[in-house]
Parts: C-alpha cells; structure tokens; sequence
C-alpha cells in the first residue's frame, strides 16, 4: 500500500510528479522536498527572458499560489535532503526530521561545475538558480565587460544575451567552435558566425589557467598562452553535475546520477526522474542516458508515477525522443534524438545562408537526431524516421537546392 510519498526536488521534474501522482488518484500523504526558498519555478528563462526582458522572479513560477495549493502536498522548501536510507525507508532532512515514505522520487537534478580558481571574487557568477539569475542580472545592469567560461547551451545564450543588452561580451571555449559537443563542429561554426555577426568576441581552443583580480574583483581571465581577457564580469558556465551528493553512503548506484533500471527504478521503492537520472535507452541499444532537457524532466516524471502506480504490473521502459531547443539573437534552434559530434550531418532542407534549414544526423547508416535551425516544421518527418536507415530519410525529404551538403 502506498500511503506516504516523497518527492526530493522541487524544480519542474518534482512539481510534475506531485501533480501526476494528484490526477492519476493517488490520495495518500504527499511531500514535495525543495532546497530552494522560492515555489517551482522555470528555468530555461533565467538565461534569456529573465535577464533581458524585464521579467520579474513570479513570471518564472510553474504554477500560481492557488494551483500549488490544490495538489495538496506538504510543501518543504528551503529545506535541503541530506539522506536517504532505502532500508528504513527515510528521507532526512537538514533539520534533522526523518520523513518515512513507502516510495520514493529522486528529482533533485544539478548543480554547476565550478573552476579551481576565482572562489570567492566579486565578479564570478555561475547561473543555475533563480537567485543566481537575479544576482547575475542586476551586476549587467552596472555595463561591465563581460566574459563568458563554457560555449555550450546556456554559455552562449548567456553571451547572446548579454550582448543584446549592448554590452562587450568574450565567449572563451576550449573547442574549436561553440556548442562543438552538443551538435558537432559544423553547426557550431554556423553559430560562431551568428555570434560575431552580433559582436561577440570568440576566444576558441583557449584554455582557462586563472583570474585576474584587482583588490578582491575579477579584472580579467588568464589563459594558457599568457593572454589575458578583460573583463569585469565573469560567468562559468562549464556544465553541471548531478546532485547526487547528499545520497552517498545510501546504497543507490551512483555514477553520472541516480543509476536506475529502464523504468527509472533505483531500487525498491525509490525512482528517479530528471536531470539526476541515468537510465537503459533502447533507442541507443540500451546504452545508459541522462537528459538535461525541460521536457525530458516533465515526461520522465509523469513515466516514474505510472511506473511506481503499477506496482507489481512492473509498468513501462521509458524511451523518450530527446527533444531540446535554444533561442540566441531571435534565432531558434531545435533538437531532435541525438546530434553527436562524430556524427556525418547533412542539410537535407532549407539553407544555411538564410538561418532556415533542417540537419539530419547520420551513424552507421542510421538516422540519430535532426536540427532545426529556425524550421521546427522541417523536424517533424525526421522524428518519424529517427532510428531508421538513412535511406528512408532521403526517399522521404526532397533534396534542397543545391544538393544536399556536408557541414
């Protein structure tokens, strides 16, 4: 019987299960554990529309104070889980409360990788929280000299940002192009371009030795060829680590996250959704995952509640499509399946000179993922052939003009 369920996470993987497990009948005693002060809130904003338009913290919220009401759950925000005993079935909180649950839901997703250097001076954001975001936004107000640590997603949004607000902005990456390990070298010198066409400045295949700092702020940001960038902001921006700290010594198998079974299963009674999961995809021949993707977070939750409401049933695999996106100075860039850099890309519609185009990702002789560079239409026919020989897709899309090219 399940009588008493905690969900550890409060961001949109939390939010989503609690409220799932709320429409699918579930009437037993439900908690939702938050670290965080403010009510679930959206992220994907806080590197774009917080930052830039004026948007204040509410309008990130997932759900008004009322809708947040009616799921009925023990709100526990501002409140940090510090373990988890699988055996006792516990979750214990900072403030020494152990919560009992008959199940489990692991949603706590990452926290940013930081650099040996530049703790503690004024100047050196990281960008993961609401208060990150607003703290990050108010130091852009002053019109300082900007200089952006990591050309990945939210790196370059970052920079997209920044310098649309008419500030001088450095985007530093150790690859040759940005976004090189999200989609591959040749989007990313479609980027790059984008990028200083708006004026940014790009520093590429630079590696970060250190900061520069003038009475406790950052001035600059030393690389290893003894240049120097200048700046009197600085955002690391280097990815992130699942947070998983705080269940060492639990007896879960850790790794790149929570390892789970293909139903998001960590063990008897706990699951995992979000971020924080690692889990089997048979779109990938069953080779371990872990999606750092807004819609993965909902979908993933509301596959977890169905798994763990089946019981003995067992429920189902969870084989999502991964799908992503970024907006950077009013373009759209959309994600389908898996773009990996190694992969052979091809511009199967549209064109790169005029920012509207489809690429198709090909592995072995098989279609992988798709990118939609301002085309979400043109995405459409590729999902549909995701995982399937190459030569289908060609049957299928007719050829741009010119033929098709390499990039």
């Amino acid at each position: 019987m399940l009588n008493r369920i905690v969900v550890v996470g409060a961001a949109a993987a939390g939010l989503t299960a609690v409220e799932t497990l709320r429409a699918k009948g579930y009437e037993g005693g439900l908690t939702l554990v938050g670290d965080e002060v403010h009510p679930p809130y959206d992220r994907p904003p806080l590197s774009k529309e917080l930052l830039s338009e004026g948007w204040e913290p509410p309008s990130t919220w997932l759900r008004k104070e009322d809708a947040l009401a009616a799921v009925d759950a023990d709100l526990r925000l501002g409140c940090r889980a510090t373990g988890l005993d699988p055996a006792a079935r516990t979750v214990t909180l900072d403030t020494g409360e152990r919560l009992p649950y008959d199940a489990a839901i692991i949603a706590t997703g990452l926290r940013p990788r930081t650099l040996p250097y530049g703790d503690g001076l004024r100047g050196v954001h990281v960008l993961r929280s609401l208060d990150d975001a607003v703290r990050l936004r108010a130091a852009l107000a002053a019109g300082p000299r900007v200089a952006v640590i990591g050309a990945g997603f939210l790196g370059a949004e970052i920079a997209a940002t920044a310098r649309g607000a008419g500030l001088d902005v450095t985007l530093i990456d150790t690859n040759a192009q940005p976004l090189e390990r999200q989609v591959g070298a040749g989007i990313g010198e479609l980027v790059a371009g984008m990028h200083r066409e708006h004026g940014v400045r790009l520093v590429l295949g630079a590696d970060v030795v250190g900061m520069a700092q003038d009475g406790g702020s950052v001035r600059g940001v030393r690389l290893a060829d003894g240049t120097t960038v200048d700046a009197d902001l600085v955002v690391v921006a280097i990815g992130s680590v699942p947070a998983v700290d705080w269940l060492a010594g639990s007896g879960l198998a850790l790794g790149d996250g929570v390892l789970c079974d293909a139903h998001c299963r960590a063990a008897p009674g706990v699951w995992a959704a979000g971020d924080v999961a690692n889990w089997p995809h048979p779109m990938v021949a069953g080779a371990r995952v872990r999606l750092e993707q807004r819609t993965n977070a909902a979908q993933q939750a509301m596959a977890v509640v169905s798994n763990l409401l089946a019981g003995d049933a067992g429920g189902q695999p969870y084989a999502p499509v991964p799908f992503g996106w970024t907006h950077q100075f009013g373009e759209k860039i959309q994600t389908i399946g898996w773009c990996p850099p190694d992969a052979r890309t091809e511009i199967i519609s549209g064109s790169t000179a005029d920012r509207e185009f489809v690429a198709a990702y090909h592995r072995d002789g098989i279609l992988v993922g798709a990118l939609g560079w301002n085309s979400a239409r043109g995405l459409r026919q590729c999902r549909l052939l995701l995982g399937r020989p190459s030569t289908e897709l060609a049957a299928t899309v007719p050829a741009p003009a010119p033929a098709p090219t390499s990039v």
